[in-house]
């Protein structure tokens, strides 16, 4: 079935966690480890308007249902990015502004220079560089609902846990798209197919990892995906994954874990 760009635009709606209790961090705060894992997904999802940015420079932008897409995608990541943020400020841990710009100037000429080597690379590839976008942000979504999932089955913290699911809840959405986007132009693509085959295989890294040092993205990856669950987790994801047209037998959650030595 089709994903409906028109009705998701209708009804995305900012995240709401108002009638969450957040007060219960104050009697049950979190572990320091998990604290850790909430700060670099505030991060992350705070970081999702610059993905935008970059991506609004490639053949993406002229597609009108990817625009429309992106649009709502990034209000929705923002919201989720100040709800965690709102966990780790009852936890003494501040992301304001400042704390933003900080983490992004700190990126230097990398983040300065995104834009154009997505637009180079872009144009190079054409219209088929919008498969790999949509396959790429597929694996993103599965990846991210798994790590809220897990998180919160992890943590077991009532009000986390609530406030995680609604966010895999939305998530969700982003997945639905993606993958509806990603399987019709595969399928009507070979060269599509190869193309973003060989993207995810040699360049796909877990979310997040292009923005925040090696350390953290190993003890992300360590605290959420690591033993037999864990592990089990990444597969389905990879199932998910190559499970889209010309991708079959991918494995590049699995292979991310190993190289980062998450057993």
């Amino acid at each position: 079935m089709a994903f409906d760009i028109d009705r998701y635009a209708e009804t995305s709606v900012a995240l709401a966690w108002d009638d969450l209790d957040f007060e219960s961090f104050r009697a049950n705060p979190l572990p320091p480890d998990s604290l850790r894992t909430l700060r670099y997904m505030t991060d992350v999802e705070y970081h999702t308007v610059c993905y935008t940015r970059d991506l609004l420079t490639t053949p993406s932008h002229r597609e009108a249902d990817v625009s429309a897409f992106m649009t709502m995608w990034n209000r929705e990541e923002f919201w989720h990015g100040e709800a965690l943020a709102a966990v780790l400020a009852l936890h003494d841990i501040t992301v304001d502004f400042d704390e933003i710009k900080a983490g992004r100037l700190k990126l230097g000429w990398k983040d300065r220079l995104d834009p154009i080597k997505q637009s180079v690379l872009g144009a190079l590839v054409g219209d088929d560089f919008i498969a790999v976008h949509m396959s790429w942000g597929a694996a993103n979504e599965w990846s991210a609902i798994t790590a809220y999932n897990r998180m919160a089955a992890l943590e077991e913290h009532p009000v986390l846990a609530e406030l995680l699911r609604r966010i895999a809840k939305q998530e969700a959405r982003h997945v639905a798209f993606y993958t509806s986007q990603a399987r019709e132009r595969l399928a009507a693509s070979p060269r599509a197919q190869k193309i973003t085959r060989f993207a995810l295989s040699r360049f796909w890294a877990p979310v997040g990892s292009s923005i925040m040092d090696p350390v953290e993205v190993s003890h992300v990856m360590g605290q959420l995906m690591s033993g037999p669950e864990g592990r089990k987790a990444a597969k389905k994801v990879d199932d998910s994954i190559s499970g889209m047209p010309g991708l079959e037998g991918l494995t590049i959650v699995q292979d991310a874990l190993d190289s980062l030595g998450v057993a």
